[in-house]
């Protein structure tokens, strides 16, 4: 549904449980069966290569190795990033330009967001986010945690995208952005 909604396919109505509204519908979406003589789907198996794939610039290919510096807490916050205990390559599409870092997600408060425990979150390294935006947050310079940053007068709201948590307020001593995220990379096994 998240994923819909980011899309404009779908919108929440706000102050009404579980009501969606449908904005728009895919223009290829068809209720149809297939015309007759045409044959099912069958995957093919496509070899890796060095080769860029066609139709994509061969930047699109390259990587860059991230610092993974530990858990980041989607749910109860834990103790301050730690230090780097491996590393991931990233593509460089997802980047751009600045200092970045991964962390793993541990926890479920982000879920409506499409961030799973478990994912790794690639995090451009700043000090300033907008309300609105997903971040990594020191509390009370002893615990981080991800979630929506959300400013109200001279209070800082972190949001969970859970309805199991409960948003957290604080004052603006309190709270101090170290990073904004950027990407997302599930791994499936």
């Amino acid at each position: 549904i998240t994923a819909l909604e980011e899309r404009g396919f779908l919108r929440r109505l706000p102050h009404r449980a579980r009501a969606l509204e449908v904005v728009k519908l895919p223009q290829q979406a068809t209720t149809a069966a297939p015309p007759k003589g045409r044959q099912a789907f069958r995957p093919q198996l496509v070899e890796a290569s060095d080769a860029p794939a066609p139709g994509l610039p061969a930047a699109a290919n390259d990587t860059r190795e991230l610092p993974v510096l530990g858990r980041i807490a989607a749910g109860t916050p834990i103790e301050a990033i730690q230090q780097e205990r491996d590393r991931l390559h990233v593509p460089e599409t997802m980047l751009g330009a600045g200092e970045h870092f991964v962390l793993e997600v541990q926890g479920d408060s982000m879920i409506n967001a499409g961030i799973l425990d478990g994912d790794y979150v690639v995090i451009r390294k700043t000090d300033a986010a907008n309300s609105g935006e997903i971040v990594v947050a020191l509390v009370m310079g002893e615990e981080a945690t991800l979630k929506r940053l959300r400013r109200k007068g001279a209070s800082i709201a972190l949001e969970a995208a859970n309805p199991a948590y409960e948003t957290r307020i604080f004052g603006p001593d309190q709270v101090a952005v170290q990073g904004r995220l950027v990407g997302l990379i599930r791994r499936y096994h």
